[in-house]
């Protein structure tokens, strides 16, 4: 039988491909989802739970029942806009909601954790690239949110022994390669797949928000991971801990480079010689103008300098 991982937000984005990278390296991925945002149909390497992560009860059941060796850890609210004002969801769904979970693993004695964190825990940059040292002072509801997250596994860990991996990425954008899975979230809200609609006629002009950032184009500047390579490194994370390579890790995972709103458009319009109808708007709250990753070692390596286009392709082919 299959050593099995309970994924939480399993059904989701990152989710989803991590469970096909999961099922890849020979693992029973267990989706539990609430499907809030996640969908049915992104569930194909394994049983779905439909759970919430705060349902203590439930979730012992699930775990009881499927026995992992690990947990990855994705559910949670993700619009950096959205927390801006409407905050108490972002600390019942992520803060408020992730420490009833942990303390179901305490209490089950499942000893991994790999939690999905983000950049967004750093604020504004101080220096960049961001590395894992940089201090953390988040600037939205959502960042403090998984801040607070992060604190809490460490403290537990610290009492009780857990292993855990908390990384913090960067962007994440495109889809599988082999087309099992799309970039979709509902609403949709990041750049690429909105810019690609829009240039291939199935969305309305993008709004780009902001074009007085302190940039090189007036635009922001962002550091965009492909999210297989995202989940290949949730993957890889969990198995050093699960065979007590290390006790902790904390990694940043980005691409190492900056681009901006303005290179994206560009380089859509390159790989697949459509335009993008585009508008400008007024900055939005809880941007930083810039933020890109000093990457870590092993993660960069995945990394190539046409993993911008592969993005590009993986998100267009669904739409050509």
């Amino acid at each position: 039988m299959r050593k099995r991982v309970l994924v939480t937000g399993g059904a989701g984005y990152i989710g989803s491909h991590t469970c096909k990278a999961l099922a890849r390296a020979g693992y029973e991925p267990v989706a539990l989802d609430n499907l809030s945002t996640g969908y049915r149909h992104n569930v194909k390497w394994g049983p779905l739970e439909v759970a919430d992560i705060a349902d203590s009860e439930l979730v012992r059941r699930i775990i009881r029942q499927y026995q992992p060796v690990s947990v990855i850890h994705f559910a949670g609210s993700a619009y950096v806009g959205e927390s801006m004002f409407n905050p108490g969801k972002y600390y019942k769904n992520n803060t408020v909601a992730t420490y009833s979970f942990i303390e179901v693993l305490v209490q089950e004695m499942i000893e991994v954790i790999v939690f999905s964190s983000t950049c967004a825990t750093y604020g504004i940059p101080e220096y960049l690239p961001l590395d894992t040292s940089h201090p953390q002072n988040p600037i939205s509801p959502y960042g403090f949110s998984k801040f607070v997250s992060e604190r809490m596994i460490i403290d537990f860990s610290r009492v009780y022994g857990q292993k855990y991996g908390l990384l913090r990425y960067f962007n994440a954008a495109g889809a599988d390669e082999e087309g099992d899975l799309k970039e979709e979230h509902c609403p949709e809200t990041h750049l690429i797949p909105l810019a690609i609609a829009n240039a291939f006629g199935a969305g309305p002009k993008l709004k780009i928000f902001g074009n007085d950032y302190p940039t090189f184009d007036g635009t922001c500047v962002r550091d965009y991971i492909h999210v297989s390579a995202l989940s290949e490194a949730h993957v890889k994370t969990m198995e050093r801990l699960v065979r007590g390579e290390t006790k902790s890790e904390i990694r940043n995972l980005g691409s190492g480079r900056g681009y901006s709103i303005m290179e994206i458009l560009s380089s859509i319009h390159r790989v697949t010689g459509r335009k993008v109808d585009a508008e400008f708007a007024g900055r939005r709250n809880g941007d930083p103008p810039e933020l890109w990753a000093k990457s870590d070692k092993e993660f960069s390596a995945t990394i190539d300098d046409n993993h911008l286009d592969r993005i590009i392709s993986s998100v267009s082919f669904h739409y050509s």
